[in-house]
């Protein structure tokens, strides 16, 4: 098959390197321009036209559908569109530019948690598994019918850890499902509005530790963070970023308490504790959650920040 690809983050990365291994011809890859990315200053190109240029595949950056971008796409003939976190609106032109139309690789168990931030919602809801869904892109946010699925176990695996499990889940979803797609075997679902959840972007305040909540709500915070929105807490009076976490069972700290014994630190919290693993305190690199607490002077006690 023809396959036109549209991504731009690490996510839509093993999808592309899936469809081209899988054998379908991709004559053109969209992805939005170069921006800056971590520290730095300097223009960075997205993983995705990075992949593409290592797989020698010809890329359209644009951060819209503009009239030459749908010119290129026209021109690329395609047979299906496989979008993949893009990050763009597609008009309708577009997605009648090919004749299966063009198909989302969506981080959720549709129609749970459409919209931006799927796994981190996921995570902080406390939910044991969650999902990839292959489904047609629709007007509406994240609302078309889905045709395969792939679940993924939660746990206590970080969200870095769940996307990347959830970008290759994805990535075989799709291939499996093209062919469907191409012979019109594929068996489309319509999703029950009765099941809908949103997923909004995670602000950077709902991952504020807090004394005053549950170890669990506090556990899956620093389980769902990262760099946009970090677990972040202030341990005798200074700011620190919490890195790894977990609830220490059968520990009975008063909420805003700390100890910090026997190579364990503890943050006491509404319903018992909080134990740190790991840290990144302010200003300084990452390092264990002991390390960090054997420099600690002054009232040692912790607070939202």
């Amino acid at each position: 098959m023809r396959v036109v690809f549209m991504g731009t983050p690490e996510f839509a990365v093993p999808s592309l390197t899936a469809l081209a291994e899988a054998g379908h011809q991709i004559p053109l890859v969209f992805t939005r321009p170069d921006a800056v990315r971590g520290r730095g200053k300097k223009l960075v190109p997205s993983p995705i036209k990075q992949k593409a240029a290592e797989l020698g595949i010809p890329v359209f950056e644009t951060s819209r559908m503009t009239e030459e971008a749908k010119e290129a796409l026209r021109a690329a003939a395609p047979d299906v569109i496989c979008v993949v976190a893009y990050g763009c609106i597609l008009p309708d032109d577009v997605l009648e530019a090919a004749p299966l139309g063009a198909v989302n690789v969506h981080a959720s168990l549709l129609p749970r948690w459409r919209g931006a931030a799927p796994i981190q919602r996921s995570i902080l809801a406390g939910e044991a598994q969650t999902g990839v869904s292959i489904m047609r892109v629709a007007h509406e946010l994240d609302a078309g019918a889905w045709c395969a699925q792939a679940h993924v176990e939660i746990g206590e695996k970080g969200c870095e850890q769940v996307t990347s499990e959830l970008a290759e889940a994805g990535a075989a979803a799709l291939v499996e499902a093209l062919p469907r797609l191409a012979d019109g075997t594929a068996e489309w679902h319509e999703q029950d509005e009765a099941g809908v959840t949103f997923a909004a972007k995670v602000r950077k305040d709902e991952m504020r530790l807090d004394p005053a909540d549950a170890a669990a709500v506090n556990a899956r915070r620093v389980q769902a963070s990262g760099d946009t929105a970090p677990a972040r807490a202030s341990v005798a009076g200074k700011g620190v970023r919490v890195m790894s976490a977990r609830v220490a069972e059968g520990q009975g700290l008063a909420p805003g308490q700390v100890v910090a014994q026997k190579k364990r630190v503890l943050l006491g919290c509404a319903d018992g504790a909080l134990e740190v693993l790991s840290v990144k305190p302010d200003g300084k690199k990452e390092m264990p959650a002991a390390s960090w607490a054997a420099g600690l002077r002054g009232d040692l006690a912790w607070e939202r920040i």
